[in-house]
């Protein structure tokens, strides 16, 4: 066999593979929205991009922010009914994750490696705000929505903010290999293929427990939040290039965080190594003029579903200090 013919068979079998890998993540993608379809409204915000929104409940406005591999599902499972009788709760989902689009075109594409900002995010999802009649709004993050929730605090109009779990400050070292892959230019367009295509339901139940670890996951969430919408290609590199890119965002907003005089309740489980207490919520309440932080011992990177009152709590805590009707 000549060299010529093998590479001509070589490209010819990896092409096959690739189209029987394109059709099998295009019905699971397919699945995905039909198993998880939107639960809110879609939000015009200018230049043909819409954001997800679900709103429900009466009084002050509250914003909700998830984090990452996530959607507002993740607060629809439950949280929601806790405080939508004397909040109007808006949950959005963040730019290129759920079905909220992209930022701008500028991130789009396989093979591009950009991703939005924390700030950007916060813009995007403040216009959707504005388009809703929000007003001095409460708004918590969770994880990675931290760090949006903190541009919010910095670039809009808030009463106060709640950090839960927050990805707010910068930390040492990386963040492993994975996002290293998936968030550079090659990696983010050949892997995440074969993720969609492959990903087996024990690798999903193991993932979400490691998010939850120590505490158990709560029953019936997995099968609720939509772990196919996250699996999904452009949510897969959305969603590891936003995190690849988060540090020299919150470098740069960290010498800006003591200007933030609203009042910031910080929730964060003493157990948290996903987001670590020490790197995140002690520094970062160290550095607020008007904050408070409230620790969980025992409990892992999602307080708002082990412990719930806590954050409820820190929600209403906000909202008296500011004063809200």
């Amino acid at each position: 066999m000549t060299a010529r013919l093998l590479s001509v068979l070589s490209l010819v079998f990896l092409t096959g593979c690739s189209v029987i890998i394109d059709k099998r993540a295009n019905t699971r993608e397919a699945e995905a929205i039909r198993d998880w379809p939107p639960l809110g409204q879609f939000v015009d915000v200018g230049n043909g991009r819409k954001v997800h929104a679900y709103v429900t409940g009466s009084g002050p406005d509250l914003v909700l922010i998830h984090g990452a591999s996530g959607n507002l599902r993740d607060f629809t499972f439950d949280f929601v009914d806790r405080v939508k009788d004397r909040y109007r709760v808006i949950a959005f989902d963040r730019p290129g994750l759920g079905y909220t689009d992209r930022a701008a075109p500028a991130y789009g594409g396989a093979f591009n490696s950009k991703a939005e900002s924390p700030a950007e995010q916060a813009d995007m999802l403040w216009a959707a705000a504005q388009k809703l009649g929000v007003k001095n709004p409460i708004v918590l993050g969770h994880s990675y929505g931290g760090s949006v929730a903190m541009a919010w605090g910095l670039d809009h109009p808030a009463a106060g903010l709640v950090i839960v779990a927050g990805a707010t400050m910068p930390w040492p070292g990386d963040l492993g290999l994975s996002y290293t892959v998936l968030g550079s230019s090659v990696g983010g367009a050949a892997v995440p293929p074969l993720v969609t295509a492959f990903a087996s339901d024990a690798q999903i139940t193991s993932a979400v427990a490691g998010i939850f670890a120590p505490n158990p996951v709560p029953a019936g969430y997995t099968q609720y939040v939509g772990p196919g919408l996250t699996l999904r290609r452009a949510s897969l590199r959305a969603n590891a290039r936003q995190v690849d890119s988060l540090r020299p965002h919150v470098v740069e907003m960290s010498a800006r965080y003591p200007g933030i005089t609203i009042p910031v309740e910080l929730v964060h489980g003493g157990a948290d190594t996903t987001v670590p207490l020490e790197v995140h919520s002690r520094p970062l309440d160290a550095l607020l003029p008007n904050s408070h932080l409230t620790v969980l011992p025992g409990v892992g990177h999602m307080p708002h579903h082990v412990q719930p009152q806590a954050v409820v709590d820190a929600i209403d805590r906000v909202a008296r200090k500011a004063r809200l009707p």
